[in-house]
């Protein structure tokens, strides 16, 4: 199956719409990739939300355990796993009727693009947001 991501413009839309962005799999390790994207969309102006169960804050925002656990509408959903677990971290994202599935650049699954696109849902796979933001400004 071959992944089509919406097109520059459609994704520079995205991007000037959205406001709150949960970050899965975001570390609070400074020499992370996930932290070192995250810091740019959050020096942006994006609201983050870290979701990883193992800490408890990340750039200065509350980290939650899973998707489940965010209160009120997430616009997109950043991923950094591995690609592996994409279909898992989609089923969970269906479950919270977020916008945009967001996996990061070197990131897809062809079962987690069909299980969202089937649903209508916005995807992009195998791009860096903070590269795409970059190219919107």
């Amino acid at each position: 199956m071959t992944i089509e991501n919406p097109n520059r413009e459609e994704i520079g839309m995205i991007l000037k719409k959205a406001k709150r962005i949960a970050v899965v799999g975001l570390s609070d390790k400074p020499d992370r990739t996930s932290y070192q994207v995250t810091a740019v969309m959050k020096k942006a102006g994006y609201e983050i939300i870290p979701v990883n169960p193992t800490v408890d804050e990340v750039l200065g925002f509350k980290a939650v355990a899973s998707l489940k656990d965010i209160k009120g509408h997430v616009d997109i959903v950043n991923v950094f796993r591995r690609s592996e677990q994409l279909l898992d971290v989609a089923k969970e994202f269906d479950e919270i009727n977020a916008d945009v599935f967001w996996a990061q650049l070197g990131l897809f699954n062809d079962e987690a693009y069909k299980f969202l696109k089937e649903k209508g849902y916005t995807v992009v796979m195998d791009r860096c947001i903070k590269v795409e933001y970059a190219l919107t400004k």
